[in-house]
């Protein structure tokens, strides 16, 4: 039940996104762009832990909030001090999202082995 609600509540997002764009001024792309990737990277970590019934919400929303706020305010200090701070958070956000998708990917090939 918990996987429908889940895939339905995307769905629904999807469609909203599609029909109602935010349109986002140019000045503040760098920082949303960080905070949707930290956010993306608690999305999977989220999705891995529900797939190793390890799955706690108060450490998912936390690390959601904070992560993404983190990641904003790297960028941003990186921008004050004129310096591209912003790539490192790239670099380890992305690298993390990849690790998480190896990790779902192989949890579900165990699953169905």
């Amino acid at each position: 039940m918990v996987g429908f609600v889940t895939v339905c509540g995307l769905v629904l997002g999807i469609i909203i996104g599609i029909l109602r764009p935010v349109h986002i001024p140019a000045v503040y792309s760098k920082y949303v762009g960080l905070a949707l990737l930290a956010g993306m990277d608690s999305i999977l970590g989220g999705i891995k832990g529900y797939l190793k019934d390890s799955f706690d919400a108060t450490v998912f929303l936390s690390g959601f909030l904070i992560n993404s706020l983190v990641a904003a305010l790297l960028g941003y200090l990186g921008d004050q001090l004129g310096i591209d701070l912003y790539l490192a958070a790239v670099v380890v956000f992305g690298s993390r999202m990849y690790q998480n998708i190896a990790i779902i990917r192989r949890v579900l090939l165990k699953k169905e082995a």
